[in-house]
């Protein structure tokens, strides 16, 4: 069964001011991950998870029970660490 992804509402605004072309490579990339996330997937500190989009991050909340990926923050590699 795939997961679904869901959007925090912070990382809809962040996703929004994002160039046209770098938004459809990441709508892209989260679509090919609902099959088998931990393909892509590497383990943040905590509960996160951290997805690699070019130049970009998307920290990630998964909901096992549910089948759910969370897209909780989506940023530059240099910011979203910070």
């Amino acid at each position: 069964m795939n997961y679904t992804i869901e959007w925090a509402s912070s990382a809809v605004k962040d996703l929004e001011r994002l160039p046209l072309d770098v938004q459809k490579r990441v709508i892209v990339k989260l679509d090919s991950i609902v099959e088998n996330p931990f393909r892509f997937l590497e383990h943040f500190e905590g509960e996160y998870y951290k997805l690699r989009i070019g130049e970009y991050r998307a920290l990630i909340d998964l909901d096992f029970d549910n089948k759910k990926i969370i897209i909780q923050v989506l940023d530059k590699r240099g910011r979203i660490y910070k």
